[in-house]
């Protein structure tokens, strides 16, 4: 009897094996494929990597900053190949463990579909070229300290989005840049910024330098915190029932109430079909009363944000704290379907409110319907800021370990202008802020909106330019008043940094002004430089870039990763960038690092 159970079990398992062999999926492709295609790509012709060593060795800085920044260089054409035949077997895999453990739990199978955006919606972005300095020697731009767009990245990458199929508009390079920290010096004598400046060489276009401009405001004390009115404007409607909605919603703003005090109030107001006013006016250490009315909120109906939002600045002006936070904080998946709904509509309905006094942030929520156009919008018209938080973790940095920066603004309104020496510099081009560019007449005007900057918050900006060559060239500006001589003392200038901004309590702007000399140029870029151009690189990469000159797509995304990780990433968040760069790539880069820099 034994005998005929064993046999019958192993028929079993014999035949079961059998029809999962037959019928296993085309995404369920063993690793070893992506192994495969890495073998393959290694194959390419032995000189390959010495293409890559022997420009460093021609360049015009030393060998130790050779050693620490990796530069482009012709590659042998079996890059895009190979990295599409890894990446595709590899990306349907699961999360790495510290994307994984940063991943809100959502139920998600091992295995994903082919990933799919087309109910997203985003603003595509125009990338901007290079700027003659004779013909436009000013750059002109509002602050922007939103992450949303590097945090939404994560999220379309754990979904399985690859190189090559990043919704268009999703990847706002500035946006990635400013997720990280830098070491910037502090601002000095009591200044509201302190502005760091470097020169190096630029990793995909030898013929260009990159100039990186960190912008830093002061810590805010915990004992300096001005008193807060918060009103919590949550989206309940149906699409928010995704447990990557309004169930982390819930969970996120649970952080920051833990940070709140007796002397802060705390509002809730919901939107759906209709509008509530939860709780009015509660005291911040009330924490159980605000608690039990997170929990209580289910979501169902449509979403009337019109209403929601008039509701919620109603609220905040009757608790109203006179030099206090006063701040609306929307949480939403951007799908507004009843009242005004357009982005036109929406940026007329928030600027009428951003002059009462009450700053905005905005959370973006969810996938699928995710409309990041709406967040955005509401954010830049508000006087606001705006995150995406695609999971605890990431609900943790910006609202508790970033809490100061979020909600309490130091300077309103600000604007960025950079005037470059046309001694120096012939060309520039701005890499990122597309959305936040201005005309040059609109830097000293009250009128026109900038960004908001929040306490601790760090403004880091990434030019590519291209040097004069010749001296003696002629204009209207600082530097164009006369035959300037790159030798004169306007010629030791690159450019000049000039920042408008105003109190968050006033509505004239302020004026500074940081010149950026020669001396700001080195050939040993710091560890932050060299992350910073990387994490460029990579935007670059992913929007399909015109301008990555020597390089294609695929040979950016590797050259970024070798330069992070010959760096050593000294944080969790640049290690995991580290990562979700790797899964991007197909990990076909980890196996051979050193290779393309010894």
């Amino acid at each position: 009897m034994k005998k005929r159970i064993i046999s019958g079990l192993l028929a079993i398992t014999i035949t079961a094996a059998a029809l999962a062999g037959c019928g296993a999926k085309a995404d369920t492709a063993p690793a070893t494929d992506a192994s495969t295609a890495t073998e393959e790509y290694y194959e390419a012709p032995s000189d390959s990597a010495a293409e890559y060593a022997a420009p460093a060795a021609e360049a015009e800085y030393s060998d130790e900053a050779t050693d620490s920044f990796n530069y482009s260089s012709e590659v042998n054409g079996a890059a895009e190949q190979s990295l599409r035949a890894a990446s595709s077997a590899d990306v349907k895999g699961k999360a790495s463990t510290e994307s994984e453990a940063a991943w809100y739990d959502q139920g998600y199978d091992e295995y994903y579909n082919e990933p799919d955006a087309s109910g997203e919606t985003y603003d595509e972005i125009e990338e901007e070229g290079f700027n003659n300095v004779l013909r436009n020697p000013l750059s002109t731009f509002g602050a922007d300290v939103d992450t949303a767009s590097y945090s939404n990245m994560r999220r379309l990458v754990n979904e399985g989005f690859d190189l090559y199929n990043f919704p268009a508009g999703s990847i706002r390079a500035e946006e990635l840049i400013n997720y990280f920290k830098y070491d910037y010096d502090a601002p000095k004598n009591g200044d509201r910024f302190g502005v760091n400046a470097t020169v190096s060489e630029c990793p995909w276009n030898r013929n260009s330098k990159l100039m990186i401009l960190g912008v830093n405001t002061k810590e805010l004390k915990e004992s300096k915190r001005p008193d807060s009115n918060i009103v919590f404007l949550l989206d309940i409607s149906g699409s928010m029932k995704n447990r990557d909605k309004l169930p982390l919603l819930k969970d996120a703003l649970e952080i920051l109430v833990e940070d709140l005090g007796k002397n802060d109030r705390v509002s809730i107001v919901t939107y759906a079909s209709g509008t509530d006013v939860v709780l009015d006016g509660v005291r911040g250490n009330d924490q159980r009363k605000i608690l039990n009315a997170f929990d209580s909120l289910q979501a169902g109906g449509s979403t009337n944000g019109e209403g929601g939002i008039e509701l919620a600045y109603k609220i905040a002006e009757e608790n109203f704290i006179e030099g206090g936070n006063n701040r609306v904080i929307l949480g939403t998946d951007g799908d507004f379907n009843v009242g005004k709904c357009s982005g036109d509509e929406l940026k007329e309905l928030i600027s009428e409110k951003k002059d009462s006094g009450i700053f905005l942030s905005v959370l973006g929520f969810g996938m699928g319907n995710y409309n990041d156009v709406t967040a955005e919008t509401l954010a830049d018209a508000g006087n606001g800021n705006y995150s995406y938080i695609d999971s605890i973790t990431e609900a943790e940095k910006v609202l508790g370990e970033e809490m100061n920066s979020t909600l309490y603004t130091v300077a309103k309104d600000t604007k960025f202008q950079v005037e470059f020496n046309p001694a120096m510099v012939s060309s520039y081009r701005l890499i990122g802020y597309e959305n936040r560019a201005l005309n040059a007449e609109d830097f000293k005007d009250d009128t026109k909106d900038g960004g908001e900057v929040g306490a601790g918050h760090q403004v880091t900006v990434v030019y590519e330019i291209k040097l004069a060559e010749e001296d003696g060239e002629k204009g209207d500006l600082k530097y164009q008043d006369s035959v300037v001589s790159a030798k004169g003392k306007k010629g030791d200038e690159w450019c000049t940094l000039s920042i408008a901004y105003k109190d968050p309590d006033k509505d004239s702007s302020e004026y500074l002004e940081f010149p950026i000399g020669a001396d700001n140029y080195t050939t040993k870029p710091s560890d932050d430089f060299i992350f910073a151009t990387s994490v460029a690189e990579y935007a670059m990469a992913l929007n399909d870039s015109s301008y990555l000159k020597d390089l294609s797509r695929e040979e950016a995304l590797e050259q970024a990763i070798r330069n992070v990780k010959m760096i050593d990433p000294d944080d969790k968040y640049r290690e995991e960038f580290l990562e979700l760069m790797e899964r991007v790539a197909g990990n076909n880069v980890t196996t051979y690092g050193d290779a393309w820099y010894e």
